[in-house]
């Protein structure tokens, strides 16, 4: 037979392969948070901009009139509150489900 059915099996595997210390995988995961949070951030405020935008400014031109500003304003005001009512949320809910599992799972052994 070929040796295309026996790749990946434990005989292919490197006698003494390179473990990587449990430091640095934290620090990689670390790092790879921080670039989604700030993705996220990113993309939240770019949002915000183009949706309060499209609300407030009917007459783009070299400067924005006071009505502008203050719808701006308060449109920004309502997405970070909206967005902060959804996040908590979430968060409580992947929480409160991530209880239940573990409880389902104590209860599984008992």
């Amino acid at each position: 037979m070929s040796d295309w059915f026996k790749f990946g099996s434990k005989s292919d595997a490197p006698e003494s392969s390179p473990v990587i210390d449990m430091d640095k995988k934290e620090q990689i995961k670390t790092a790879v948070r921080n670039e989604l949070a700030q993705a996220n951030a990113q993309l939240l405020v770019e949002n915000m901009n183009n949706k309060c935008f499209k609300a407030c400014i009917t007459r783009p031109g070299p400067s924005l009139s006071s009505s502008e500003e203050t719808c701006l304003l308060r449109c920004q005001e309502r997405y970070m509150d909206a967005f902060n009512i959804i996040s908590r949320s979430y968060h409580t809910r992947l929480s409160r489900e991530r209880m239940d599992s573990i409880t389902s799972e104590i209860d599984k052994t008992l």
